[in-house]
């Protein structure tokens, strides 16, 4: 067994954090399925914006749908393309949803960027899109925003499996959480099931990092007199805060509100460590891999990334490891002024912004590709 599919012994559940036309029509999802044990896929604005504004592979799928919707708006001609490869995805997936009884095989997609802020239109958006793709591996993605929670809530007691986006600090984590289970609890008062409704908080690491160690190399570069302070967490705030967030998550479910929730039948809402791609060179390219490996959790990974685990990964029960350690790490980070709360909030409205910025790319490239005839 490869790396890769060592990890399912520790718990831990693989996804793809890519979808492309020509990647699903050349057999390369299913590849990943058969030989790594890949049990999921993410997408987003920026994964989309690189396969569709580039190159030439959805021109023959887009042109054939203008000839039969004659002045789509841009925003629909998207949709059609969008749908198409997450149901293509869906389905290949579908075996390993159905083997693993709803536990995975999920695909997410992503409400629109524009609606972040917008509780009611984030709900009626997972609603629209849920009933689009019509698969039940399906996975809405939603921010974890303010306005986000409580659309959550809503979106899971109406049945639709979600994954909570853009997470950096265990207070929005926290957050999202509690909507999973309010959602559930309204289910079971609705009287309907909870057995088979699936959820993911994906926390984002690297780019935690690569923010606080910027900030670090300022300081030191200036002489900062807790120099070698600094250099110690550099590169360890990351992954101290998610293993943080996962212990919060292990004491969650002894509580009297999960247990309840667990005995008709509910799943445990996953964490899913995202943005697991190393930004620094200095780092090993499976840092973020090799660091967060535990039970219930998934990782999703870019191919490069997954390629390199593949290749010299280690699979180990890690993400319960030091816990001592983490909680040093955080501690210090705090003392030396390095305003992890700040950065986490930022980290959260420039990760809205670039998916923003995506997407403008993304609209403008389909709209350019206007209908022959026009």
């Amino acid at each position: 067994m490869g790396a890769l599919n060592q990890l399912e012994g520790f718990g831990q559940a693989v996804w793809l954090d890519f979808v492309d036309r020509k990647f699903l029509e050349a057999g390369g999802l299913q590849k990943l399925v058969d030989e790594d044990g890949l049990t999921g896929v993410t997408s987003n604005p920026s994964i989309f914006e690189k396969a569709m504004g580039h190159g030439d592979a959805y021109d023959s799928t887009l042109a054939a749908y203008d000839k039969e919707h004659a002045g789509a708006a841009t925003i629909d001609r998207y949709e059609h393309l969008a749908i198409q490869d997450i149901k293509a995805a869906a389905d290949t997936l579908k075996p390993v949803y159905d083997k693993l009884d709803a536990k995975d095989g999920y695909v997410s997609l992503e409400v629109s960027p524009y609606i972040s802020d917008d509780t009611d239109a984030t709900i009626a958006e997972a609603q629209k899109l849920w009933g689009m793709v019509d698969r039940p591996n399906l996975m809405i993605k939603i921010p974890g925003t303010l306005a986000g929670a409580p659309a959550i809530a809503a979106t899971i007691a109406a049945g639709i499996n979600v994954n909570v986006t853009l997470l950096f600090s265990l207070e929005a984590y926290q957050r999202v959480a509690e909507a999973y289970a309010m959602g559930l609890e309204e289910r079971v008062k609705q009287g309907q099931p909870i057995d088979r409704i699936a959820s993911v908080a994906s926390f984002f690491v690297s780019r935690i990092d690569a923010t606080i160690d910027k900030e670090i190399d300022a300081r030191i570069e200036k002489g900062d007199a807790e120099a070698d302070a600094l250099k110690a967490v550099r590169g360890k705030v990351a992954i101290a805060n998610a293993k943080m967030a996962y212990q919060w998550y292990l004491d969650f479910l002894k509580t009297d509100r999960w247990q309840a929730l667990a005995a008709k039948g509910a799943q445990p809402q996953r964490l899913l460590w995202a943005s697991t791609g190393v930004k620094d060179p200095a780092y090993p390219d499976t840092l973020y891999i090799d660091t967060l490996i535990g039970k219930d959790t998934v990782n999703t990974m870019p191919p490069k990334t997954m390629d390199a685990f593949r290749d010299h990964g280690t699979a180990a029960e890690t993400i319960t490891a030091d816990i001592d350690g983490a909680k040093h790490t955080l501690a210090e980070a705090e003392r030396l002024g390095l305003d992890l709360n700040g950065v986490t909030g930022k980290l959260v409205e420039e990760g809205v912004a670039s998916f923003v910025k995506a997407f403008d790319d993304l609209l403008g490239a389909i709209a350019k590709k206007q209908p022959a005839t026009a």
